[in-house]
């Protein structure tokens, strides 16, 4: 019987771990890292890699690629986007995995997979000089389910307008309904949309790919399986894309009626609703701009005074 390949790198190997690390602000022993290298191999190094970078013999075909831990970047994780997840925010992404790419759920033992989180920050040197970012825990939601189509109502002028989400996401109103925001928000006219006004603009990333963001009508979020969830990436960011953080920039009413807008769309996603507001899209009127306010600097047309 052929020995697991994990097993074949590990055979005759001296303990690489003789001496605690200080990772992340704490100090690990030398027997939890041989521990979580071992649970490494036999449940990660298939995508991941031996060394951590991603580059696994399953890696080639899996889109997105796999995370790249040699660079300390880490997109989903309850502190503001660019800073170190926290244990937790690890455990979670192992235990809970990411919709819509290769990493699944994994049903890893508690101790092996609090030794593989641990194990993991030695591939990259910003663990040793950095410590996790401050949490960022979801508020209280001021709306409720008695204000939710209050609350939707203005995260819909956030997204559309105000927090401007629909530069890089889709756009999920008419031109009429954006234009007329648009104007009664900030008393200015629209001189153009962007072309595809419907679809999600690719952006660039830190991770060597260029990333789109989500349509939240289509598409099933990485990390989101509940409200929490949704006000945790809108407020924290997506570390490394161009996805910001929030918290602070908008006052937590605002956060949530973002929370609230967002997922009334994720949550018709599949439905014959969806369906629907795609149709409107796609066959709503030309659009026809107003015509520019009369110029008081201008002569008066002849005969009229």
């Amino acid at each position: 019987m052929r020995k697991p390949i994990y097993l074949l790198l590990l055979a005759g190997c001296a303990p690489e771990f003789t001496e605690p690390m200080t990772l992340g602000g704490q100090t690990v022993q030398p027997e939890v890292l041989e521990r979580g290298r071992e649970a490494y191999m036999l449940n990660c190094y298939a995508c991941h890699g031996e060394k951590g970078d991603g580059k696994g013999p399953a890696a080639p075909g899996l889109r997105p690629p796999p995370r790249d831990f040699t660079q300390g970047k880490f997109k989903f994780a309850a502190v503001a986007g660019g800073s170190l997840p926290r244990d937790e925010d690890l455990t979670r992404a192992v235990k809970k995995g990411l919709h819509g790419t290769a990493m699944l759920a994994w049903d890893v033992p508690d101790g092996d997979l609090a030794a593989i989180v641990q194990y993991l920050k030695t591939f990259s040197a910003v663990w040793k000089e950095e410590k996790p970012g401050e949490v960022i825990t979801a508020s209280p939601d001021p709306w409720g389910e008695a204000k939710k189509a209050e609350a939707q109502k203005r995260g819909e002028l956030l997204y559309h307008v105000t927090a401007r989400c629909a530069v890089c996401h889709p756009n999920y109103v008419t031109k009429q309904s954006l234009a007329d925001m648009t104007r009664a928000a900030t008393n200015a006219e629209i001189g153009e949309f962007r072309p595809d006004l419907y679809g999600s603009v690719l952006k660039e990333s830190d991770y060597g790919v260029k990333i789109l963001p989500p349509d939240f009508l289509g598409q099933t979020l990485r990390s989101v399986e509940s409200a929490e969830d949704l006000y945790r990436v809108i407020a924290a960011g997506v570390g490394g894309t161009a996805m910001p953080t929030w918290k602070g920039a908008l006052p937590e009413a605002d956060l949530w009626a973002m929370v609230h807008y967002v997922k009334s769309i994720v949550d018709i996603k599949d439905t014959p609703v969806a369906q629907a507001l795609r149709d409107k899209l796609r066959n709503q009127p030309e659009y026809v701009p107003p015509p520019p306010p009369p110029d008081p600097a201008a002569p008066p047309a002849p005969g009229k005074r």
